[in-house]
Parts: structure tokens; C-alpha cells; sequence
């Protein structure tokens, strides 16, 4: 009982360090570069603009994928957690560490989803950024 308690306890810490990895956007992952002759303090200005829209564009979006990614890791991990202890249920001297493994998989497939959601969350960021951007006139890269 006592490994099990361990088991455990590493795991939801597994999961709170996994989980914490998850961030907002801070900035564009995109290079822009200003048109020919702007002055760069305009475009300065511009790029500050741009980066104060684009993370009010995607605020909502952005906090809500980052929790659904967060609570992902822990449903992950706590599902495994039960598959686990289920696997290794026919010797009860392993239950233990078959729910400890689960634990850890589970939260680690968690944090996959919760990184898809950030990166989603980037591109809408980048998305936002390059049209305001365009907007005031600044070279932008094309997508192919």
C-alpha cells in the first residue's frame, strides 16, 4: 500500500510538472518585415499594435484550449492510472506499480494533447499578427 501511495503521489507530480509546461502565446512565431522606406520606429510601433491585438484576438481561445489541454493531462493520467491497477489486478503485489506506469502514461498522453492545443493556439496568434500587420502595410511571408 505504501509503494502505491508513492506511485501515486509521483505521478499527480508527473502530471502537475507536464501540465505546467503549457503556456499562452507571447509573441509571433513569424518574421515581418517593414515595406521599403518605412521608417523602423513606425513599424516599431506597428509590431506592438499588432502583438496587443493578436493576443486580445485569441485570448478566449487560447485560455479555454490551454485549460481543455491541462485537464487532458489529468484525465489522461488518471485513466491510466485505473488501466493500470486493472492490467496488473491479478497479482496484487504489482497493483501498485501498474497504476503508477498508467499514471505516467496516461499523463504523458495528456501532455501530447495539451501541446496540440498550444500549438494551435500559436497559429491562431500568428494568424491575427500577420493580418494586422498586412493591414498597415508591412511584408508578410506568403504560405505555399
Amino acid at each position: 500500500m505504501k509503494r502505491l501511495t508513492v506511485l501515486v503521489v509521483m505521478g499527480f507530480s508527473a502530471v502537475a510538472s507536464l501540465t505546467a509546461c503549457v503556456s499562452a502565446p507571447t509573441g509571433p512565431t513569424v518574421a515581418v518585415m517593414p515595406r521599403e522606406g518605412k521608417p523602423f520606429d513606425l513599424f516599431q510601433q506597428e509590431d506592438l499594435y499588432c502583438r496587443n491585438f493578436a493576443a486580445n484576438s485569441t485570448k478566449d481561445t487560447s485560455d479555454a484550449a490551454l485549460k481543455e489541454g491541462a485537464t487532458s493531462a489529468a484525465i489522461g493520467a488518471a485513466l491510466g492510472a485505473v488501466a493500470g491497477a486493472v492490467i496488473q489486478g491479478g497479482n496484487h503485489a504489482n497493483v501498485g506499480t501498474g497504476a503508477g506506469v498508467g499514471l505516467l502514461g496516461g499523463a504523458a498522453m495528456g501532455a501530447m494533447n495539451s501541446s496540440g492545443k498550444q500549438n494551435q493556439a500559436q497559429a491562431q496568434y500568428n494568424i491575427a499578427y500577420q493580418q494586422c500587420m498586412y493591414s498597415k502595410g508591412n511584408q508578410v511571408p506568403s504560405i505555399r
